[in-house]
């Protein structure tokens, strides 16, 4: 559209006639369409909205991204359509903002948005009496008469939103960062092992040799000293486990892939927990598909994997509740779910669930999870969590049974150019 068309277009109302004001509409049409057409070829989503925040106008990225609908978003508030988006704080500033949000659905994405708002300056006519017969063009009028000064006004029209999709980036960061603790992790991990581990063993040695010694006592001084040993024997046992699961988290071995059926593991792991599941008043409630393909896993580590997840949901459930473990699938993964009615966690403590020695356990290691998602992981799977704070908590294990080496693409969604 060349510049100063509409300018041109609306000086020249009063002077031309029918059939001319709709050749002008066609080209608006036109214009209109060639606009939409380019802004719907870029990545980039585009909302705009008038001065009350409703959608006027949403290319077909931003409806990637949010997951709308262009015909029903149009006229909606947007903080209606995309909800969490706190659209008045955003916009009382008047100026441009940039920030970056997470998105939930239809994909778990993170974006960077700009808003800016958008200005009309209007000048005041300083219509007077007979200006109309007088001859003077609009522009003249626009201008003020007699060469008086007119500095108009400035009116917010609305605000244009510039989505940017940075998922790709941010978790590669995420990536990054999680990669550098673990290399940290590994370079105490020797040193760790050598310093407490050698010790442990040492008590554990003294300890069998003054259970020999015990024998040759009385009956009252063999029992009290036979539970001091067995309350030692209990503490070296505890602390050898956590560094077993220190360095299982930091240094997991290469799993021993084998077929396996993924819902008799499940049916064993629930089992291993059957005295602490009564004692808690649990009800566990197993909803395995029968006709799952078997998967190439490792069954110890998977074994232990599942242990870590119901161990925390029985924890999190403390007592009288419902554990359910749900197995499923879809065209290319095994899904493995486990929903808690537990005391669930918060947003911010969600977002560290992974990190290294993160828990809201009095006594937990908080190494747990993060077992859990290297094994997955090196199964070639996933592993998602969801949660709200006293709303228990869901965990999702997506496992590959079909090894895709390539994706077909349907026609034209090619780069050749062509």
């Amino acid at each position: 559209m060349k510049a100063g068309f509409l300018e041109k277009l609306i000086e020249r109302l009063g002077r031309i006639g029918p059939e001319e004001v709709q050749n002008y509409f066609l080209r608006l049409a036109q214009e209109k369409g060639f606009l939409e057409t380019v802004f719907n070829a870029i990545q980039e989503g585009i909302i705009v909205t008038d001065s009350k925040g409703r959608i006027s106008y949403l290319n077909d990225a931003a409806c990637d991204l949010f997951g709308l609908v262009a015909s029903d978003a149009i006229g909606k508030r947007l903080d209606e359509r995309v909800r969490g988006l706190d659209w008045e704080s955003l916009t009382q500033s008047g100026g441009p903002v940039s920030r970056d949000m997470e998105v939930f659905y239809p994909e778990n994405r993170f974006i960077n948005f700009y808003i800016v708002p958008l200005i009309i300056e209007h000048r005041h006519t300083g219509a007077v009496a007979g200006v109309a017969d007088s001859g003077l063009s609009n522009q003249t009028t626009r201008r003020g008469l007699a060469g008086v000064a007119d500095p108009g006004y400035n009116e917010r029209a609305g605000h244009a939103m510039i989505l940017r999709d940075i998922t790709e980036s941010r978790r590669t960061a995420q990536q990054t960062i999680e990669s550098e603790r673990l290399n940290a992790l590994t370079l105490l991990a020797a040193g760790v092992a050598h310093e407490i581990g050698n010790p442990l063993n040492s008590l554990h040695i003294h300890l069998q040799l003054m259970e020999r010694k015990v024998h040759e006592l009385n009956d009252d001084a063999k029992a009290e000293l036979q539970e001091s040993i067995d309350v030692a024997r209990s503490e070296i046992a505890r602390l050898d486990s956590i560094i077993t699961q220190f360095l299982r988290a930091i240094r997991p071995s290469p799993p021993q892939l084998h077929p396996e059926n993924i819902n008799a593991i499940v049916e064993e792991a629930v089992r291993f927990f059957t005295p602490e599941i009564h004692d808690r008043d649990v009800v566990v409630e197993q909803e395995l598909r029968s006709d799952l393909p078997l998967l190439q896993i490792d069954r110890d580590q998977m074994k232990q994997a599942l242990y870590n997840v119901i161990k925390n949901s029985l924890e999190a459930i403390k007592h009288r509740g419902t554990l359910r473990i749900r197995t499923d699938m879809n065209d290319t993964h095994v899904l493995i779910r486990f929903v808690d009615t537990g005391s669930g966690m918060s947003a911010e403590n969600l977002g560290r669930v992974f990190e290294p020695y993160f828990t809201t356990k009095p006594s937990g290691t908080g190494l747990g999870l993060l077992i859990v998602r290297r094994i997955v992981r090196e199964h070639g799977g996933e592993l998602s969590i969801e949660s709200s704070e006293d709303k228990g908590m869901t965990l999702t294990m997506r496992l590959p049974y079909i090894e895709k080496r390539v994706r077909m693409l349907e026609a034209g969604h090619h780069e050749s150019g062509q």
